[in-house]
């Protein structure tokens, strides 16, 4: 079972980006899933969770931009990006506690 992101790219402030994640291989239930990113000479952070029932969390400094959503179905989280900062750049990372975390997708937005 692997992780596998998409939909990063470069964007201009205020501009917006749909990351997906899909959970490819033989999947049990999937309980949290997240996305992580990891800024050039920064910490990496949580930016956003769901659980299996759909309680939502964000990080405040995403709050009211990001929404993060999911396909039990499909085994698929999405992380919708609006108003996008220039301070939201950097490597996006999927991450399901159960089974690790994706390779990452880069999000650049320019001012």
């Amino acid at each position: 079972v692997r992780l596998v992101e998409s939909g990063g790219g470069l964007v201009q402030a205020g501009g917006s980006l749909k990351l997906s994640c899909v959970a490819s291989g033989e999947t049990t239930c999937i309980s949290l899933m997240g996305w992580f990113r990891q800024a050039p000479g920064k910490e990496r952070e949580l930016v956003a969770r769901i659980s299996e029932y759909g309680t939502e969390w964000y990080t405040a400094s995403v709050h009211g931009r990001f929404s993060i959503s999911r396909d039990n179905v499909k085994n698929t989280a999405y992380l919708q990006m609006r108003n996008l900062k220039p301070e939201d750049t950097a490597v996006y990372y999927c991450d399901v506690p159960q089974i690790g975390r994706g390779q990452g997708t880069q999000v650049t937005v320019s001012s």
